[in-house]
């Protein structure tokens, strides 16, 4: 709490260059890439980083290939050209895995299209991962004996990629890096709204930890707060173009189904592409396309019925799957870009998911519509030339503003680790190298873990039994990710709330540990306030 007390200090003691309204995957995006311009940047979200429908998602960094159906080829080359970067860039973080997907007797498409459809993706990427492969029916059995292939008509692998640890996680990953190069990002404080002063926009904020409202002044107001860009757009006065429609998805993480490093695609009954996805210990089975009217969405009975009625004919299960079996849920809503008023003519499922930058030279204000995670460098990339047009003396070209560190440095922690973690009588760690994970989510951080364990041989005590979170990591997060609530931490730097029923961590002795660790002496009332809900 001490750095977010620092930072939001320094909110109101400084003229911005930029003040970014969403700490959503667009928000968190845009201010790595002007903080690493040498941008003054503010950043605020009225919940925690990645707290709306960045922490939804499928985890997936995909190039959109049911978008061939609708022949959005450029917009399926410039995402496919994304996840590439990604790919590149974070080596540990976003990896390639391998969808197979199965085509049942009647669905639109035989085999052989959706094949050749596959090949066009691969070559649309410029073929940077392993080619897709066609499949008979026995060939599809063979590679996962989990699926139900008496109506099958063979099926199909192809390769994108994902997230081994969870997309809030990977928004705060850009959030790090713009605090890194002096960024003043602050959790849990609203934009109540800004006005134009003096030629800059004064913008009214509140803390709502404690209720105290404030001034933020700044050249530009980027507003990237993802559904609700629409009702801030309201709030400053200003008319666009584009609006939002929104889809809504719903996920649920049941026990794991299938292998942890593949993908299990299908066709729903109604025609939509459906996922099985590991998660951890677990498999995540969706999704919806639901239009709703709201960005606020719950997941309905229906909903439910619908994903396990599909999952349970697609699969071989010793039993079919119930609520029961239910462990968590995702949901929330595909914001979508449309200019002008919508008719309702267009087919709901061919909208775009392309994002927009609408920008108000005048003003010095931008809307970021739409988008999504493998979007992500394109947006900080195009916030940056556009923060220039707007008057803002940035540099041509910026250092690198994304990425994992230097690989000579990880090598140096690996090596470092590997001396250190294997001579210790520790728990072993689960699933896969402590050093390896510990890389992957902390990146530089991970040197000051090392630095723990050295001095304190309890820093490597596992709190949550079950899990593999180390009390040096809960400490490390105490200190530096901005944790204000026990969600933030079960929810999105990590995503324990995603791989334990409520309930279990309700009666988990070591999460009122963790709360101890993260809070001090209010770990009672940040426990109660997150289990009462």
């Amino acid at each position: 709490m001490e750095l977010r007390t620092h930072l939001l200090q320094r909110l109101g003691q400084r003229t911005h260059d930029v003040v970014i309204v969403g700490g959503g995957i667009n928000g968190a995006a845009a201010a790595a890439a002007l903080a690493a311009r040498g941008a003054r940047v503010a950043l605020l979200d009225r919940g925690d980083f990645g707290g709306g429908v960045s922490q939804q998602s499928s985890n997936l960094i995909w190039g959109g290939i049911k978008y061939l159906e609708s022949y959005e080829f450029t917009l399926v080359r410039k995402l496919c050209l994304s996840r590439n970067r990604l790919l590149a860039s974070y080596p540990s973080r976003v990896r390639e895995i391998r969808f197979l997907v199965t085509v049942d007797r009647g669905f639109r498409y035989p085999p052989l299209w959706l094949w050749l459809g596959a090949c066009l993706y691969w070559l649309l990427g410029n073929g940077a991962t392993r080619p897709p492969r066609l499949l008979s029916r026995r060939q599809l059995g063979r590679e996962a004996a989990v699926l139900e292939t008496t109506r099958s008509r063979g099926g199909l692998e192809y390769s994108d990629a994902w997230l081994p640890d969870n997309d809030a996680r990977f928004v705060f990953d850009f959030i790090r890096a713009a605090l890194e190069r002096g960024c003043s990002a602050v959790n849990y404080v609203e934009s109540l709204g800004a006005s134009r002063q003096g030629g800059r926009w004064l913008v009214r904020a509140r803390d709502m930890i404690d209720g105290h409202e404030f001034s933020i002044q700044s050249t530009l107001l980027l507003n990237a707060a993802g559904p609700f860009v629409d009702a801030h757009n309201r709030l400053t006065g200003q008319r666009t173009q584009y609006r939002h429609l929104f889809s809504k998805g719903v996920h649920l993480l049941v026990d794991r189904l299938a292998p942890p490093q593949r993908i299990l695609a299908f066709f729903a009954d109604d025609g939509r592409l459906f996922f099985a996805i590991p998660m951890g210990l677990r498999t995540c089975i969706g999704t919806t396309d639901t239009p709703v009217e709201d960005p606020y969405t719950v997941v309905t009975a229906e909903d439910r019925r619908f994903i396990l009625d599909n999952i349970n004919k697609r699969l071989q299960l010793a039993k079919p799957l119930t609520e029961a079996d239910i462990i968590a849920e995702r949901c929330g809503v595909r914001p979508l870009a449309v200019k002008g008023r919508w008719q309702g003519t267009q087919d709901w499922l061919t909208l775009s998911r392309r994002h927009v930058l609408e920008v108000n030279p005048q003003d010095g204000h931008i809307s970021i519509f739409g988008g999504k995670l493998t979007d992500c460098l394109n947006i900080g990339a195009e916030i940056g030339v556009c923060a220039s047009r707007l008057g803002i003396g940035l540099p041509a070209a910026g250092g690198r503003w994304y990425g994992e560190p230097d690989p000579t440095l990880e090598a140096d922690y690996l090596r470092q680790a590997g001396s250190l973690l294997s001579a210790s009588t520790a728990v072993p760690s689960v699933g896969e190298p402590l050093s390896e994970r510990w890389w992957r989510r902390y990146g530089e951080g991970a040197f000051e873990l090392l630095q723990a364990v050295r001095q304190d041989s309890r820093a490597l005590e596992v709190v949550i039994a079950g899990t593999d979170y180390r009390r040096c990591e809960l400490e490390y997060a105490g200190r530096r990710e901005m944790v204000v609530k026990l969600e933030d931490f079960l929810r999105r730097r990590t995503a324990l709330a995603q791989q334990f029923r409520h309930e279990e961590l309700k009666n988990h002795p070591g999460v009122v540990e963790a709360c101890r660790i993260l809070f001090g002496p209010q770990a009672q009332e940040k426990w109660a306030e997150y289990f009462r809900t």
